[in-house]
C-alpha cells in the first residue's frame, strides 16, 4: 500500500487542477478531497485513480451537489492499494471514521447484540452489544434480541452450561474454593466448579452449542441421537428418554427456522430498494438453508449515487461488521466490482430465487418502515391525513387530535406511579403530560391503579370543566381496558371518549366488550402512533421512577436484621425478585448470594418470626 502525503495544494485553478490529475497513478486505490480548512469532504474508490479523479474535472458535472462540492476541493490526497477490493474495504473504513460531508450515510442506527463465548476455562455463552475482547469468539449480530434470547434458552435446555464469572481454574477446583449455586440443584448447571463435570464434556457441550448457533443443526442432532442409542442399549431408559426430549425440542427450532432447501449453505443474501433520498438494504445469513442471521441498513445519498455504488458499501459494511466470510453471495443483479475469494450468484427461478425475493420484501418492508416513521417525526405528510386514517382504522365518529396515554411502573408495590401522556394532531404535547403517585394501592394492583389515576385524572377534567380527549389509550391488554371502562362508565362520559388498550407483546389493541383485537397494519400509520403514545408514556412514566427511587434509599424490612444494609439487602432481592422468596429460601442457598454469616442471620430472624 502506497500513501501520497500531499498530492497538490491550492486547487483553485481549474487548469492547475487538470494538469496535477495527468500525473495520477493508473492504478487501483482511494482518493480524499479536502475543503480550504483542511476537512475531508469525500472519500472514494477507484480502478484507475487518474480516470476516477480526472472525470470530476473534466467533465461538466450536471449535478448541483455534484458541481457544489468540485468547487469547494482545495487538496486531494491519495491511496494505491493492491487490488479493487482492498480499496472497498477502505474506502469504507475512511468513510466510517471521518464521516465526509458529501458520502453517502450510513443510518444503521442500532447496537445489534452478539453471542458470545469468552476464551476462558469452562467458558460461558451469553449476549453482549461489545465485541472489544479480541480472544472471545463473537457469534451474530442479531436483530431480534427476542430470536437470540430464543436461541440462548434453547442451548441451555440442551447442554447446562455454567452462567456464573467464576475463575474455573484447575487449581482453583482442586483446592475446592466453590460450592454449587442453586442452578445446579435446580439442574441448569452440572457445577464444573467443584469438578462435578469434566471439562472435556464441557467443551464437547460447548462445540455442539456453536453447531447450532451457526445453523448446523444436522450435526447437532446427530450427537444426541448417538448419546440417546448409547443409553439405550445399556438399558439406562431414563437418560435415553432426556436425550431424546432434546432431540425433539431441536427438530422444533430447526422447524421454525428452516425456510429453504437445506442445501442451500453458508452463503449471504442482499436484497436493496430505493427512493430519491436513500437506499434500504436487507441482509440474510443462510446456514444448511435457515436463515441464522439478518440485517437492516439505511444508507443516506449524498451525491445521486448509483445502486450499483449503494449495494456495494453495503455489502463490504455488512460483511465486515457481522465478520462474514461465505464463500457465495447472492444479488438482485451483477456488480461491476469483483469481491474476493466470492462467487456472485444472481439467480432467476429455483430456491435462491425464491430466497433472494424474500429478502426483496424485507427491503421493501423496511423502506416504507422508515418513510411512515419520517413522515410523522418530520411532519412530511399532512397530520390530517394521519388522523383520518386513524378514524378509519379505529372505527371512530371523528378523527383523535387530542389522545391521552396512560402507563403504571412499580417496583414490587414500591413507588407505584402513574404517567399520563398527551398528544395533539398526532404530536406529542409534553408540556401537557402528567405523574401521578398511586395512593390508594399499597400491594402491586395493574388494575386498579390504572382505575385509580384515570378516576382522579377524569372526575378533575369534569369538575373544571375541561374538555374531555377524543380518546385514551392504555398500556394493556383486555383486563385493562375493562378495568378503566367501569370508570368512564362511573363518570358517565364512556360514550363520550374512544377507550384503546395496546397490548405489548404482540401489539394488538383492544376495545371493551370486543374479545378479539383489532385488525391494523402493523406498518400503517396508525399502528406507529398508538406504538409511539405508548413508548413516550412508558419512557416518561420510568424517568419519574426513577428520580423517585434515587431520592431515597432502597430499603426493606431486610435492613431491620443486624448485619444487612442496603446493598446487601439489594443483592438477596436482584436475586430472589421478592421477600416471600427470600423468607422459604435456606441457608445454603442465601450463603451462595451475600456469604455464610450473613445467610445465618437473614435465616434465623424469618425463622424466629415464622
Amino acid at each position: 500500500m502506497y500513501f501520497c502525503e500531499k498530492f497538490f495544494i491550492a486547487m483553485s485553478n481549474n487548469n492547475t487542477i487538470v494538469t496535477a490529475v495527468k500525473t495520477l497513478p493508473e492504478k487501483s486505490g482511494v482518493y480524499l478531497y479536502y475543503d480550504s480548512d483542511k476537512n475531508i469532504i469525500y472519500v472514494g474508490k477507484a480502478k484507475n485513480l487518474r480516470k476516477r479523479v480526472g472525470s470530476y474535472f473534466t467533465k461538466t458535472q450536471t449535478n448541483p451537489k455534484l458541481r457544489i462540492m468540485v468547487g469547494k476541493i482545495f487538496d486531494i490526497k491519495f491511496i494505491i492499494v493492491d487490488n479493487e477490493y482492498e480499496a472497498l474495504l477502505l474506502e469504507n473504513n475512511l468513510i466510517k471514521k471521518h464521516q465526509p460531508r458529501y458520502n453517502v450515510l450510513l443510518k444503521d442506527d442500532k447496537t445489534y447484540p452478539w453471542i458470545c463465548i469468552p476464551k476462558e476455562d469452562f467458558p460461558r455463552i451469553f449476549s453482549t452489544r461489545k465485541t472489544n475482547d479480541k480472544k472471545a469468539s463473537y457469534f451474530g449480530p442479531y436483530s431480534s434480541v427476542k430470536n437470540m434470547g430464543l436461541l440462548l434458552e434453547i442451548l441451555r435446555e440442551l447442554y447446562p452450561f455454567r452462567t456464573c464469572n467464576l475463575n474455573l481454574s484447575k487449581e482453583n477446583i482442586a483446592k475446592n474454593k466453590y460450592r454449587p449455586c442453586l442452578d445446579y440443584h435446580l439442574k441448569k448447571c452440572k457445577a464444573p466448579c467443584v469438578g462435578l463435570q469434566t471439562e472435556d464434556d464441557y467443551l464437547k457441550n460447548i462445540k455442539q452449542a456453536i453447531n447450532i448457533i451457526e445453523g448446523n443443526i444436522k450435526d447437532a442432532i446427530k450427537e444426541l441421537e448417538s448419546e440417546m442409542f448409547a443409553h439405550s442399549k445399556k438399558m439406562e431408559f431414563e437418560k435415553a428418554h432426556e436425550f431424546k426430549n432434546k432431540i425433539d425440542l431441536l427438530k422444533n427450532y430447526q422447524i421454525r427456522s428452516t425456510i429453504v432447501n437445506p442445501k442451500i449453505n453458508n452463503v449471504d443474501v442482499f436484497a436493496i430498494a430505493e427512493d430519491t433520498n436513500s437506499a434500504y438494504i436487507s441482509y440474510f445469513k443462510v446456514m444448511n438453508g435457515a436463515i441464522i442471521y439478518t440485517q437492516n441498513l439505511e444508507i443516506k445519498k449524498r451525491l445521486d449515487e448509483s445502486i450499483d455504488e449503494l449495494l456495494l458499501l453495503a455489502i463490504v459494511d455488512i460483511r465486515k461488521t457481522s465478520h462474514s466470510q461465505t464463500p457465495e453471495i447472492i444479488l438482485p443483479f451483477l456488480l461491476p466490482y469483483v469481491i474476493s475469494d466470492t462467487k456472485i450468484t444472481v439467480p432467476k427461478k429455483g430456491d435462491k430465487f425464491q430466497l433472494l425475493a424474500l429478502a426483496q420484501r424485507n427491503a421493501l418492508a423496511f423502506k416504507q418502515d422508515r418513510q411512515i416513521k419520517k413522515s410523522i417525526l418530520e411532519g412530511n405528510r399532512s397530520n390530517k391525513n394521519t388522523l383520518e386514517q386513524m378514524q378509519k382504522d379505529l372505527m371512530l365518529s371523528h378523527p383523535p387530535a387530542y389522545i391521552e396515554c396512560f402507563d403504571n411502573s412499580n417496583i414490587q408495590g414500591k413507588y407505584a406511579v402513574s404517567a399520563m401522556v398527551c398528544f395533539r394532531n398526532a404530536k406529542p404535547s409534553k408540556k401537557e403530560y402528567r405523574h401521578y403517585l398511586i395512593k390508594t394501592q399499597q400491594q402491586p394492583n395493574d388494575y386498579a391503579s390504572m382505575q385509580e389515576v384515570v378516576y382522579r385524572r377524569y372526575s378533575k377534567l369534569l369538575k373544571e370543566k375541561l374538555p374531555l380527549p377524543d380518546m385514551i389509550l392504555i398500556d394493556g391488554g383486555k383486563g385493562q381496558v375493562s378495568a378503566v371502562y367501569t370508570v368512564l362508565e362511573q363518570l358517565g362520559i364512556e360514550n363520550k371518549v374512544a377507550l384503546f388498550g395496546i397490548a405489548e407483546r404482540l401489539e394488538e389493541v383492544f376495545r371493551p366488550k370486543d374479545p378479539l383485537p383489532l385488525y391494523i397494519d402493523k406498518k400503517s400509520e396508525t399502528q406507529y402512533v398508538l406504538q409511539h403514545l405508548r413508548d413516550e408514556a412508558h419512557r416518561f412514566g420510568i424517568t419519574h421512577h426513577r428520580k423517585l427511587r434515587s431520592n431515597e434509599t432502597f430499603k426493606t424490612e431486610l435492613t431491620n436484621i443486624q448485619g444487612v444494609g442496603d446493598m446487601t439487602a439489594q443483592k438477596l432481592l436482584k436475586h430472589f425478585h421478592s421477600i416471600e422468596k427470600i423468607k422459604k429460601a435456606e441457608v445454603g442457598e442465601l450463603a451462595q448470594v451475600i456469604g455464610r454469616s450473613k445467610a445465618i442471620a437473614v435465616f434465623n430472624f424469618y425463622r424466629s418470626i415464622i
